[in-house]
């Protein structure tokens, strides 16, 4: 029996994209349905899974609907304890989740003023103060994390684990805005983007069109690129 994860958009929508990674990374079996976010019937597809609203949500092959991103991971985490979803070491896995809560409570900047897209990256793009101020905690964050692990480069925690899942969509914003990171983080991000998994997510992204384009931005634009 498999999992079964709700989407709402693959080019835009973030959450929806560390959903089907926390199961498509750890090879966890699932079936993806995919609601209309920006059609207007998302209430309506996502009815039956009350009282979840939001995408992503899980039902689990028991049949228990799941909501939110935390309580998603935590719950494929603990159904599948030989997975290495986390670090198996406490430590790196104390790390690894105090990464993963803090994205999903903090960096309302960066969220607001670069909405994730897989679509193109802007040139010219001006960064806020309040978005720089999210990188440089996301970097502190990073650091963290690789004093912990002692892993300079790859992944945060030398296996890949749901920090990095959490962390794929912010490296889209990163890469698709152009904006000032250091090296080290901007080589972690191309690692993130690069993955089959993430390439796969990518390319059918590119089937559905959507008129007007969600969160587009009067800069100019140039194709999607890791060079």
């Amino acid at each position: 029996m498999a999992y079964e994860i709700y989407i709402g958009d693959r080019m835009f929508s973030s959450w929806s994209l560390r959903g089907w990674l926390m199961l498509e990374k750890f090879s966890l079996p699932h079936t993806v349905h995919l609601v209309g976010l920006y059609s207007g019937t998302m209430a309506q597809e996502m009815a039956h899974l009350a009282p979840a609203r939001l995408v992503p949500a899980l039902r689990t092959p028991e049949g228990t609907v799941v909501g939110e991103s935390l309580a998603i991971a935590e719950t494929l985490a603990e159904q599948n304890p030989d997975a290495g979803l986390w670090p198996a070491d406490p430590a790196q896995r104390a790390a690894a989740r105090w990464l993963a809560a803090e994205m999903v409570a903090g960096f309302s900047a960066l969220r607001s003023e670069c909405p994730m897209q897989l679509a193109h990256i802007y040139e010219g793009f001006e960064t806020s103060g309040a978005v720089k101020a999210d990188l440089d905690r996301i970097e502190t964050l990073f650091a963290h994390a690789r004093q912990v692990s002692g892993q300079a480069a790859g992944c945060l925690f030398a296996e890949y684990s749901l920090a990095d899942a959490f962390y794929t969509p912010v490296a889209a914003r990163i890469i698709g805005y152009g904006l000032p990171v250091s090296a080290a983080t901007r080589a972690y991000c191309k690692l993130l983007l690069s993955d089959p998994a993430v390439l796969r997510w990518q390319e059918q992204a590119h089937e559905v069109s959507y008129d007007p384009e969600p969160y587009a931005r009067d800069l100019p634009r140039r194709p999607w690129s890791l060079d």
